[in-house]
């Protein structure tokens, strides 16, 4: 494990892409530019927003949201469907970049990554010129922004990131970080979504400084494992490397909702952007999966977990989708309110090893008769309170 001392001399980049979806479709469309730009399914048919341009993002909108809902906020907004391929396309170009850097690019998504520029001798060897020269960069050779985060370790710089967006870059020195964490917002911190936030809020921590005051034990008593993971990134402990290559167990997508909700078509509708999400990500690591495992959070806070195995790998969007209302079925989704849903695919294989797909079954929600056991799959049920 790298030593602390050793840690706070390491030069970490994370750079993320200006709203890239959206980006993307106003840098093809010129007239779109200025426009509030929704990426993501129909208003009129169950779909979800996957991104939207920050004109958007001024009404109140975001990712996750139901197209519905965000037509209803701003009704002038253009709606586009994903156009994955040219998403993708894009992406190899910025990893192109970044890898004349480093060979140390850790890719978190199409719009994101890490870099390790400690051994670097471009730029007098300084972290914050090559991130400022990587963001121009971008501009020059794709038309698009992003900005930029520096520090010593991964938690640092990805906060960072996202301090000045859009075309922002903020670097956090050593000496700097422990200021900088305390006077963040706890809603901010990398890693605490909606709903651990408003525990957190609940307990007092309105800051990384408030955060800090709490005990590791009481942290671990009150959030789990990620209890030790808050004490310690609080306290500017991350000694993760940046992994170019990491050996993924499982790749998966969750969301907390804006409002509980016990409605079947808007369940459905998200669970479909969170398919997506996960197709990106299996087409980047050229995987497939035989298990799927989908996560429900009731309004309560009692979590439970439904997982279907498979008897050969599946690859995309549509073969997760196929799946899911078997899985839902299993749930009290549609009786009970729901604040959290969430898909991961397990049992991962190379995509070279690839078997023929499974027969497709209709995405249409579960009739009360749905068996729990079809064929070659079965579902295996858990539980957890959370």
């Amino acid at each position: 494990m790298v030593n602390e001392t050793a840690t706070r001399h390491r030069k970490i980049i994370h750079i993320d892409m200006d709203a890239f979806y959206a980006s993307v479709e106003q840098l093809d469309n010129p007239e779109l530019r200025g426009e509030a730009v929704i990426v993501g399914g129909s208003p009129d048919r169950r779909g979800v927003v996957a991104a939207c341009s920050y004109e958007a993002r001024r009404h109140g909108i975001h990712s996750a949201m139901p197209s519905a809902r965000a037509m209803q906020l701003c009704p002038e907004a253009v709606f586009l469907r994903p156009r994955m391929a040219r998403y993708k396309e894009i992406s190899r170009q910025v990893m192109a970049i970044f890898r004349d850097y480093t060979d140390l690019v850790e890719p978190l998504s199409l719009d994101e990554a890490f870099l390790d520029v400690s051994l670097c001798q471009r730029c007098q060897g300084s972290a914050t010129l090559i991130a400022r020269e990587i963001c121009r960069r971008i501009h020059n050779e794709t038309g698009l922004t992003a900005s930029a985060g520096v520090s010593c370790n991964k938690f640092l710089a990805k906060v960072a990131s996202g301090y000045e967006k859009p075309r922002g870059l903020t670097v956090v020195l050593p000496h700097q970080a422990q200021d900088f964490l305390d006077a963040l917002p706890i809603g901010t911190f990398y890693g605490v979504g909606q709903v651990t936030e408003n525990r957190m809020r609940r307990l007092g921590i309105q800051s990384g400084y408030d955060l800090r005051q709490i005990s590791r034990e009481e942290l671990i008593r009150h959030f789990g494992k990620a209890g030790e993971f808050f004490y310690d990134i609080v306290r500017c402990r991350d000694n993760r490397p940046v992994q170019p290559s990491r050996l993924r167990k499982s790749i998966g997508s969750e969301v907390t909702l804006d409002r509980d909700t016990a409605d079947l078509t808007e369940i459905f509708a998200i669970l479909h952007s969170l398919a997506t999400s996960i197709e990106t990500a299996l087409s980047r690591h050229r995987q497939g999966a035989s298990t799927i495992t989908l996560k429900v959070r009731y309004h309560d806070f009692v979590t439970v977990t439904r997982s279907l195995t498979l008897s050969a790998p599946i690859y995309d969007r549509q073969a997760i989708v196929d799946h899911i209302p078997r899985l839902l079925h299993a749930t009290e989704a549609g009786k009970r309110k729901i604040r959290l849903l969430g898909v991961s695919l397990s049992k991962l294989t190379p995509r070279d090893r690839r078997l023929p797909r499974q027969l497709p079954l209709p995405f249409l929600p579960p009739s009360p008769a749905s068996p729990t056991r079809a064929g070659s799959a079965t579902v295996a049920l858990a539980s957890a309170g959370g």
